[in-house]
């Protein structure tokens, strides 16, 4: 897509009736697949609630952008007491890839998810969003604001607000007493004229401690995987959906969205910092921001005793003041 669409792609009658794939099949470790509106099979990880709770599920998308969803794992642990349903898109883990480089944009991805929702049978829905897919959460909630119940965004850029605050540099700058960070520092400098893959996947891993709030065992093995996570094409296919006119199109129609909105940031995250997801928080009547002492851009992965309880007390008291 060429600019940010607030229309909804048209859908195909079958993914309207079509229902959810049976429980006995995901337990078999099949991976379920839905039909988007291109008539394209999109592939979804369904996690039961290992509680056995009726509560209902929540849609999870993974950012990079471009990233195969395999790095959410359970968000900590999060299945605890509901279902998550985690889908791969386009180009990513076992969706294949788009066959017009445009269908990357998150505002097409964003249409994929609705399409998602006519598969699982859901009138509404919470849905959670992490890194840049929070993009693709902002452009789904201002085309169909009212299918969701709630929205949390965990750790998301202010690009769709137009802005790009200084503070996540501050906080690497911060941090440069830590034995990782020289080493970091240079591979940043070098990411950007770097084409080759196998190079910016080693240089991807010397500059992963700066997304953590600590750079521990848990830390080092999330990181190792990003490389191999990532997808260079639909990441760069990722922003092509937006233009200045869609951009503030979009920000007026979240002034508009009902439902209750977390944004939850970490103090320690030198990838998008904290006043980005404050500026985030602010595009929504409904919004608040909640900061995480001590935890970097993967919280449930720095502190998931943390995060679990305050996303779990958002879903189910979404219009709480305040958190535990």
């Amino acid at each position: 897509m060429s600019h940010l669409s607030l229309q909804p792609v048209p859908h195909h009658p079958i993914s309207e009736v079509t229902p959810p794939i049976p429980l006995p099949i995901r337990q078999a470790g099949l991976m379920p697949h839905y039909t988007s509106y291109d008539q394209t099979e999109l592939a979804y990880r369904v996690l039961e609630a290992r509680d056995g709770s009726a509560r209902p599920p929540l849609i999870c998308l993974a950012g990079g952008p471009g990233r195969n969803a395999a790095y959410l794992g359970d968000l900590g642990g999060l299945d605890a007491h509901r279902t998550l349903v985690i889908p791969d898109s386009r180009g990513t883990g076992d969706s294949p890839p788009a066959a017009d480089p445009s269908q990357y944009a998150f505002p097409g991805l964003a249409e994929d998810l609705e399409a998602l929702r006519r598969h699982l049978g859901l009138t509404r829905f919470a849905l959670l969003a992490h890194d840049a897919a929070a993009a693709t959460a902002q452009a789904y909630a201002a085309a169909h604001p009212d299918h969701l119940t709630q929205l949390v965004l965990v750790c998301p850029g202010a690009r769709m607000q137009g802005e790009l605050p200084e503070d996540a540099r501050e906080i690497f700058e911060s941090r440069a007493d830590e034995p990782w960070w020289q080493e970091a520092y240079v591979a940043i400098q070098m990411l950007p004229d770097t084409t080759d893959l196998a190079e910016v996947r080693e240089l991807l891993l010397k500059a992963a401690p700066m997304a953590y709030g600590r750079w521990e065992e848990p830390q080092r093995a999330h990181a190792a995987a990003e490389g191999e996570q990532l997808g260079p094409v639909p990441r760069a296919g990722f922003w092509q959906g937006v233009d200045e006119a869609g951009r503030r199109a979009v920000l007026a129609r979240l002034r508009e969205v009902p439902c209750p909105v977390l944004v939850i940031t970490g103090d320690r995250d030198a990838v998008t910092g904290v006043r980005a997801g404050e500026l985030v928080a602010e595009s929504f009547p409904a919004g608040r921001a909640r900061p995480l002492h001590g935890v970097g851009h993967y919280p449930w992965v720095d502190e998931p005793e943390l995060f679990g309880p305050v996303v779990e007390d958002f879903l189910e008291h979404p219009h709480a003041p305040g958190g535990p």
